[in-house]
This record gives C-alpha cells, sequence and structure tokens, in this order.
C-alpha cells in the first residue's frame, strides 16, 4: 500500500465511523479536544493531508474509538 492509498483508507474509515456515529463534520470538530477545524478534517477524510498521530488521537477520542479502529 502507498502513502497514498493509505491516507485514503484512514480517512474512509474516519468518515465511516464519523457517519454511523450520526455526526456531522461540524459535530466532530466540535467534540475534538484543541484547535482543528471542518476544512480540516475534510481534508483528512478525503486522504488530502497526512495527519499527525496526535491529531488522530483526538479523532479517535471524539469519536469514542480506540485509535487503532482508526487504522485497521
Amino acid at each position: 500500500m502507498d502513502k497514498q492509498e493509505l491516507l485514503k483508507s484512514v480517512g474512509k474509515r474516519i468518515q465511516d465511523i464519523r457517519v454511523s456515529k450520526g455526526l456531522t463534520q461540524v459535530d466532530l470538530v466540535g467534540k475534538i479536544d484543541g484547535d482543528i477545524d471542518t476544512t480540516n478534517i475534510s481534508r483528512i477524510e478525503s486522504g488530502r493531508t497526512n495527519p499527525t498521530i496526535y491529531t488522530l488521537y483526538r479523532i479517535a477520542v471524539a469519536l469514542d474509538v480506540k485509535l487503532e479502529e482508526l487504522v485497521k
């Protein structure tokens, strides 16, 4: 798997979990600890940016899942 495929896969997983919990991107941003905006979530979900492990951790906490769930 190359870098772009990995980023898209993780982003899709985040989006799928978010949607399954009935959250919009705006809802998710509101639940994330610290400064992050909706455009950044959009870029992560579409695989257009490489989030830090700490950003992925904050997303996992906001989605109430373990970090490994995002990278399955």
